[in-house]
């Protein structure tokens, strides 16, 4: 049985822009829900991709839902599969990426396997999974889910949320929480370029964080 709902709303443009001005990393000095597994990882060494949510759920080794999809993705959309405990199959390969590059897709995140990994690099496209697998799904007609909430890394996803992933990982938002998270960790990343230029400069480390006066007031 298969269930299609209707198409999230996007993000706008400018929360997007905002979005791709932020590194995971600097959020996770702030925020420590939201960040999908770090099994989950980028098949490209240096990448970072913003877009809105669009969930899947394959179970088992049948993908007819994902070809399915593909005539309905837009640009600066990002995909979230949920495969449902699967670990075995690969649901992605490189017709999927060479069609959903070619349709602006801005990403995708496979809780699983994905296959023909070197087009990833071959058409730029960002995605993140739990690394390759030569067995591959097959179209059988069973089942499949679009646009529902979803279960991926360890964090529930909607149809519509954020995506920011980059090469550390992969953070899912409320749109209503984008700005607010954006504008914090685009303030601390200005001030770590401030922090970086006072150590070169000559300044120490453990003076300006106070770990020295912290450890030397308890030695």
């Amino acid at each position: 049985m298969y269930k299609f709902n209707e198409m999230p709303r996007q993000l706008d443009k400018a929360r997007i822009d905002k979005l791709m001005q932020v590194e995971t990393a600097t959020v996770g000095h702030f925020l420590h829900a939201n960040f999908l597994d770090s099994g989950l990882r980028s098949m490209l060494p240096k990448v970072r991709a913003a877009g809105t949510a669009v969930t899947l759920r394959l179970p088992h080794a049948d993908s007819t839902m994902l070809h399915y999809a593909m005539d309905h993705l837009r640009e600066g959309d990002f995909v979230i599969i949920d495969r449902a405990g699967d670990t075995r199959h690969a649901c992605w390969g490189g017709v999927i990426t060479h069609t959903a590059a070619g349709r602006k897709v801005a990403g995708a995140v496979v809780d699983g396997p994905a296959t023909d990994v070197a087009d990833f690099e071959r058409h730029g496209f960002p995605m993140w999974c739990r690394g390759p697998s030569p067995i591959t799904t097959k179209l059988l007609g069973i089942s499949g889910e679009m646009n529902i909430p979803v279960s991926v890394g360890g964090v529930v996803v909607h149809p519509g949320d954020a995506v920011l992933a980059d090469e550390n990982g992969v953070l899912i938002l409320s749109p209503d929480d984008v700005d607010a998270v954006a504008d914090r960790a685009i303030e601390m990343q200005q001030r770590e370029i401030e922090l970086l230029k006072r150590i070169d400069a000559g300044e120490s480390l453990p003076a300006i964080s106070g770990a020295k006066s912290r450890v030397e007031a308890h030695a």
